[in-house]
C-alpha cells in the first residue's frame, strides 16, 4: 500500500553525503536556508495579499535543513527565528510554532522513521498541536478572529493537518529526487 512503503533510504543516502562535508560548508548551507525561510515567513509584510500565499514556502528550508542533519535542522529552525526578530517580529508568533514547527518536525522523522505514513503523521501531530498551542494557551487567533473552535472543527482541522503534511512530505521526496539527479551529473 502507497501509505506503507519504506521512503526514508534515499534520506539516510543524502545525510551520509552531507556529513562528507567540511564544516563551513554545511554552516554556510545553513546559513542560507535561514535566510530563504525568514524571508518567505516575512513575505505578508513586504508583500500585503501575495505574501500569505508565499509564507507558507518558509517549510521547505527548514525540512530540507533537518533531512540533512538534524542539529543543522534545529540551527536552522532557530537561526529563522532569531532573523524574523529583525525582520518582522509580528511572525515571531507565528513560524515557532506552525510553518517552522512542521518542517522541523517532518526533517527530524524522516531519520527515526521509515513509513510515509509514520513520517505524515508525526508532522501532522506536531502542526495541529502547534496550532492549538497557539488558539487556547496564547489565545492567538491564527485562524481568524471570526472562527470559533469546536471538536468537529478540531476533527476537521486534523484531517486538513494531515493533508497539508503529506503535500510536505512528497514535496521534499521529490526535491530530494531532484538534488539526487543533480549530483549524478
Amino acid at each position: 500500500m502507497y501509505f506503507f512503503k519504506p521512503i526514508s533510504d534515499e534520506v539516510r543516502l543524502s545525510q551520509i553525503i552531507f556529513n562528507k562535508h567540511k564544516k563551513t560548508m554545511k554552516l554556510i548551507l545553513v546559513s542560507i536556508f535561514a535566510c530563504i525561510s525568514a524571508i518567505l515567513q516575512a513575505a505578508p509584510g513586504f508583500l500585503p495579499g501575495i505574501g500569505y500565499f508565499i509564507s507558507p514556502l518558509a517549510t521547505a528550508p527548514i525540512l530540507l535543513a533537518s533531512m540533512f542533519s538534524i542539529p543543522f535542522g534545529v540551527v536552522t529552525y532557530l537561526l529563522t527565528i532569531m532573523l524574523l526578530f529583525v525582520l518582522q517580529p509580528t511572525e515571531l508568533i507565528v513560524f515557532p510554532f506552525t510553518t517552522g514547527l512542521l518542517g522541523l518536525g517532518i526533517g527530524v522523522s524522516f531519520s527515526f522513521f521509515r513509513k510515509r505514513l509514520s513520517v505524515i503523521a508525526v508532522g501532522a501531530i506536531l502542526l495541529m498541536s502547534g496550532i492549538m498551542s497557539l488558539l487556547f494557551i496564547f489565545h492567538f487567533p491564527v485562524l481568524g478572529p471570526a472562527l470559533s473552535v469546536s471538536f468537529s472543527f478540531l476533527i476537521t482541522g486534523f484531517l486538513l493537518a494531515f493533508i497539508y503534511s503529506w503535500f510536505w512530505v512528497e514535496m521534499a521526496l521529490i526535491i530530494f529526487k531532484r538534488l539526487k539527479m543533480i549530483k549524478v551529473q
